[in-house]
């Protein structure tokens, strides 16, 4: 929609379109009140994603409404996050839906062309990882993102990691998933030389505590450069990857304003 925006007033400029019609266009209300919702339509505009559907305790219904609302406002790929089987059958009825399992996340519409700066690398320390890697590695590709898997690299076996150096030197961002005490972002944050986005999981056994004890190992992290988000938060990791990795366009973008 930011493109839409600078394309329209782009063509004000050339004379293509009116300023009254330009006008009218950005007149258009910011959200769609669709009662039980009030679908943000200048998302994009903002923050440069649109919105995106959080699926856990809403209705195949009111997630079928919520799609059409977007639909309608010109919104092509529409990603829908913790999204039950059961609800993505339903939902799938209406509208025609990718739906991923295991990540739990649903896809409307086709998956972008990748036009980030670079790859966004997805590693886990085990394979019990992978639900919350996939939900951050869907959610970026859905972004515009190039993404990479690396998965059951932990520490407990360090040559897992080391035999994959090559893709975690050359990524623009990195986001490290485990359990258990952690340890993953510490040591890929300590071969990187790029931000590392760590997701702690509610892997581990019961002093684990649903995942608290990787969450204060990856907050206490003595290598540089590493950030945390929340318990099994692949969906917040895979967004900010994607804001960083789409970072030199907006350097573009405001290059080009100075220079006009």
């Amino acid at each position: 929609m930011k493109g839409g925006i600078r394309n329209l007033l782009e063509n004000v400029k050339n004379g293509s379109v009116s300023v009254e019609d330009a006008l009218l266009k950005l007149k258009t209300k910011p959200f769609e009140d669709i009662g039980y919702a009030k679908v943000d339509m200048h998302r994009k505009v903002r923050q440069g994603a649109a919105e995106v559907i959080y699926g856990a305790g809403k209705t195949p219904e009111q997630i079928t409404g919520i799609v059409e609302a977007m639909q309608k406002n010109g919104q092509e790929t529409i990603l829908i996050t913790r999204l039950s089987e059961e609800s993505a059958a339903l939902v799938g009825k209406a509208h025609p839906l990718h739906y991923e399992k295991e990540a739990r996340c649903g896809i409307v519409g086709q998956m972008p062309i990748p036009d980030g700066i670079g790859r966004i690398v997805v590693a886990t320390g085990g394979t019990s990882d992978i639900p919350v890697a996939e939900e951050a590695a869907l959610t970026a590709a859905v972004l515009g993102n190039e993404v990479v898997r690396l998965y059951d690299v932990g520490v407990a076996g360090l040559h897992r990691t080391l035999a994959h150096l090559e893709d975690i030197m050359s990524a623009s961002v990195i986001i490290a998933i485990a359990g258990m005490e952690g340890a993953l972002a510490s040591v890929i944050g300590g071969l990187a030389d790029c931000p590392v986005i760590a997701v702690p999981t509610s892997v581990g056994y019961g002093a684990s505590f649903q995942g608290l004890s990787a969450l204060l190992a990856m907050l206490n992290s003595c290598a540089s450069g590493v950030s945390v988000v929340n318990i099994d938060n692949g969906f917040g990791a895979g967004y900010l990857a994607s804001m960083i990795n789409h970072m030199n366009g907006k350097r573009r973008m405001n290059s080009e304003n100075t220079l006009s």
